[in-house]
C-alpha cells in the first residue's frame, strides 16, 4: 500500500472514528491484494513445478502432517514431510494449487475432505507404488494405473518360463534353461536379431545334389571332426545381436575345410565381418543374408582372418559397417589384398578363397560320409521358439505351445555347422540318434556352444539343404606354411 493511501486512511479515521472497523478491514484487504501481486511476481520453482497429484502421486493411507504434529500458517518452505521419493507440504500455501499438499493435509490441518479424489497405490513385494510407477518384467513394461492395478504389456518373451517348465517336466529328451543374454528380449527380437539366414531362392534349392558313393562303408557310431582332425576344427562363434548367421556359419565351415585340406599347415579363423561388410550384392549384413551369396563371395573375392578383420559387434539396428578390406586379381583366380588389415596389429592380410560350394543329398548316410571324409558341413534349419532355451540333450521341437496364440509360436531360418554325430539313450528308454552341431551364439549357450539335434528325421529341416566346399589350397600354399 502506498504512503498516500495510508495518510488518506488516517485522515478519514480522525474525522470519522465510527468507521474504524471498516477502515481496518479495508486496510487488510488492500494489504492482501498487494501481497498476492508480489507473490505472483516472484513465483518460485515450488509453484511452477508439476504438482504431485498431476503425476498421480498419492498415498491414500498415509499419515504425514499428523506425524509432524503441526501445520504451518501462510507459506513455510520448511514445513515438509518425506513423501515417497520426494516431499510434501503441510503449510497453508500448499492449498493454493492443491499440488504439493501432503495427503492428510485437508483432513488433519483443515478438518475437511480433500478437494480431489484419492488415487490408489499399487503393491509389489510388500511395497506401495504411486500411479505412473513402472517396472520391467522380462520383456514387458508394467505400469501402475490410477485404480491401483498393474498393467503389463503382453509381448511374447524370448525366454519363456512356461516353456522351460513344460520342457523340463516332459520327456522330450532335452533340458531348457534361462540365458541372461536373451532375458528382456521379445520373441520377435530373437527371430529378427539372433538368426539372419534367408532361404535361398528355388533355383538354388533345386540345384543338383552331389551323391556320395557309399560302397557299403560302415561309419562309426560316434564321430566328432575335432577328434579326427585335432587343432583344425574351430570353436563356436558368437554373432551377438547381429542377424548374420549366414556369414558366421560360412566363415566357420570354410575355416575348418581349409585347415583339413592343408593338413593343418593353414589353420585360419576366417572373418565373418569381412563377409558382413563387403559382401553387399543382395546381402544385408547384420540384417540377414543368403549362404549361396556368401560362398560366391568367398570363391570370387576371398576373405581374410578374424585377426586381420575383427567382428565389430554392431547389432542389427546399427548402421552398416563400410567395407575395409579390398583385393585385386593375381591371375588364375587368385587374389591379393590391396590394403592393410583393419586391425593395425595384425601381421597378415592374406586372402583365403574356396572353390564353388556343392549341395549334398538330403540323406543321413551321405551327409555322415561327407563329414567323415572331408570335414564339417553347413546346414540351414528352422529355429522355433523353444530352441532359444535349449540347454542340453538331444533337441527336437516340442508341442508345448500348441494351442497358444500365434505370437507365442514363431520360427525363422538359421544356418549352422554340423561337425559330427552320435546316439544316446533318452528318458523314455529309446535310443536316439543325433547330429553334433556348432551354433553361433557363444560358448555360454547350449553345450559349450554346441547342440545336439535328432538325426535321420530331418528335424527342423536340418537335412534339407546341406552344403560342402573345398578350400582353394595349392601345394605352394602348403609348402609355404611349413
Amino acid at each position: 500500500m502506498t504512503t498516500l493511501s495510508i495518510l488518506f486512511l488516517q485522515e478519514l479515521q480522525q474525522h470519522y472514528p465510527r468507521m474504524k472497523l471498516i477502515l481496518l478491514a479495508l486496510f487488510f484487504f488492500f494489504l492482501g491484494m498487494n501481497s498476492d501481486v508480489t507473490a505472483r511476481r516472484s513465483r518460485t520453482k515450488r509453484e511452477l513445478a508439476p504438482g504431485l497429484y498431476s503425476l498421480g502421486m498419492r498415498d491414500a493411507g498415509g499419515s504425514y502432517c499428523q506425524l509432524r504434529e503441526s501445520c504451518c500458517p501462510g507459506r513455510d518452505d520448511a514445513c515438509t514431510v518425506p513423501y515417497l521419493d520426494t516431499i510434501c507440504y503441510c503449510d497453508l500455501f500448499c492449498n493454493r494449487t492443491v499440488s504439493d499438499c501432503c495427503p492428510d493435509f485437508w483432513g488433519y490441518c483443515l478438518g475437511i475432505s480433500p478437494p480431489i479424489s484419492i488415487l490408489k497405490v499399487c503393491t509389489k513385494h510388500g511395497k506401495n507404488y504411486p500411479s505412473g510407477a513402472t517396472y520391467q518384467d522380462n520383456c514387458n513394461r508394467c505400469t501402475c494405473t490410477p485404480d491401483g492395478n498393474w498393467y503389463c504389456e503382453q509381448n511374447s518373451c524370448l525366454i519363456n518360463p512356461r516353456i522351460i517348465d513344460a520342457v523340463n517336466r516332459g520327456s522330450y529328451g532335452w533340458r531348457a534353461g534361462n540365458y541372461s543374454q536373451f532375458w528382456g528380449m521379445t520373441l520377435d527380437e530373437g527371430i529378427q536379431y539372433r538368426l539372419g539366414t534367408s532361404k535361398p531362392p528355388s533355383s538354388v534349392m533345386n540345384m543338383n545334389e552331389l551323391h556320395v558313393n557309399m560302397n557299403n562303408e560302415d561309419l562309426p557310431t560316434y564321430f566328432n571332426a575335432a577328434d579326427k582332425w585335432p587343432g583344425m576344427i574351430h570353436e563356436p562363434l558368437d554373432q551377438g545381436n547381429c542377424a548374420g548367421s549366414w556369414a558366421f556359419s560360412t566363415a566357420a565351415v570354410a575355416s575348418d575345410r581349409l585347415s583339413i585340406q592343408s593338413m593343418g599347415h593353414m589353420t585360419p579363423a576366417l572373418s565373418p565381418q569381412n563377409l558382413l561388410s563387403c559382401d553387399t550384392r543382395n546381402q544385408h549384413g547384420c540384417r540377414g543374408g543368403r549362404v549361396d551369396g556368401a560362398w560366391w563371395y568367398l570363391r570370387r573375392r576371398g576373405i581374410v582372418t578374424e585377426e586381420c578383420y575383427p567382428f565389430v559387434g554392431l547389432n542389427a539396428n546399427g548402421p552398416a559397417s563400410p567395407c575395409m578390406m579390398h583385393s585385386r586379381s593375381m591371375g588364375r583366380g587368385k587374389r591379393q589384398a590391396s590394403n592393410s588389415c583393419p586391425n593395425p596389429y595384425s601381421s597378415s592380410n592374406e586372402i583365403y578363397q574356396s572353390t564353388p560350394a556343392y549341395r549334398l543329398a538330403s540323406s543321413e548316410k551321405e551327409i555322415m560320409k561327407e563329414i567323415f571324409n572331408n570335414g564339417p558341413v553347413q546346414a540351414i534349419m528352422e529355429v522355433h521358439e523353444d530352441f532359444f532355451m535349449y540347454q542340453s540333450g538331444i533337441y527336437r521341437h516340442t508341442p508345448v505351445m500348441v494351442g497358444e496364440e500365434e505370437r507365442y509360436r514363431r520360427h525363422g531360418t538359421h544356418s549352422v555347422r554340423v561337425i559330427g554325430w552320435g546316439r544316446e539313450m533318452v528318458p523314455n528308454g529309446h535310443v536316439q540318434k543325433y547330429w553334433l552341431v556348432a551354433n553361433s551364439w557363444g560358448k555360454d549357450w547350449g553345450e559349450n556352444g554346441y547342440f545336439r539335434i535328432a538325426r535321420g528325421e530331418n528335424e527342423c529341416e536340418i537335412e534339407t539343404f546341406v552344403v560342402g566346399v573345398w578350400g582353394r589350397v595349392s601345394m605352394e600354399d602348403v609348402s609355404h606354411k611349413k
